[in-house]
């Protein structure tokens, strides 16, 4: 009995403890500075993306209308993990330029792992609070990649407003819909 009991709180204790996220630092594209994740704020919206995804095309202005939308309330940063020649740090600096988030350099894969990204398009919001990064949601936007105007579940938003009212998050993971997101 009292092994069962100690196996018991070690689950517990490992479950979550897996909430818990991992600072993390980045470079970001648009002007070279290093971005720290605990240094974003109290509640943060991580949106692993590439410009070469059809996923992340079709996302573009979904995501630019969630950054304004949230602007002052929650922080959005753009993380590009991928390897290919094609979404190099130059091309990176280029491409959301349009929307005034930061968007940070991952080439060696380091907020991917403390993530645990796999796709692109992929979010994780994240609450700072008693100086602890914890993720409260992980995984699509919504459940329309690819027509907006169908979409009938704002998973993102959905999360965004419960955590900004201080209530519970329902959906706490969405399985991401997206390209993947090659280890190196």
């Amino acid at each position: 009995m009292k092994n069962l009991m100690v196996l018991i709180l070690f689950l517990v204790a490992n479950a979550l403890s897996a909430q818990e996220i991992k600072d993390f630092s980045l470079t970001n594209t648009k002007d070279g500075k290093a971005v720290t994740l605990s240094g974003l704020g109290s509640a943060v919206a991580v949106v692993f993306t590439s410009h070469e995804c059809p996923f992340d095309n079709y996302y573009k202005e979904r995501l630019k209308e969630l950054t304004t939308q949230y602007a002052g309330k929650i922080q959005f940063v753009f993380i590009n993990s991928n390897q290919e020649p094609q979404e190099s740090v130059e091309q990176m600096a280029i491409h959301y330029k349009d929307i005034n988030v930061p968007y940070l350099a991952d080439k060696d894969q380091i907020a991917m792992e403390a993530l645990g990204a796999r796709k692109s398009t992929e979010v994780f919001l994240i609450s700072k609070a008693s100086g602890k990064l914890n993720l409260v949601y992980s995984g699509a936007i919504d459940d329309n990649p690819q027509v907006a105007k169908d979409v009938k579940q704002p998973f993102l938003k959905d999360a965004i407003e419960k955590l900004l009212a201080g209530q519970k998050i329902e959906v706490a993971n969405q399985r991401a819909s997206g390209c993947t997101i090659r280890r190196k």
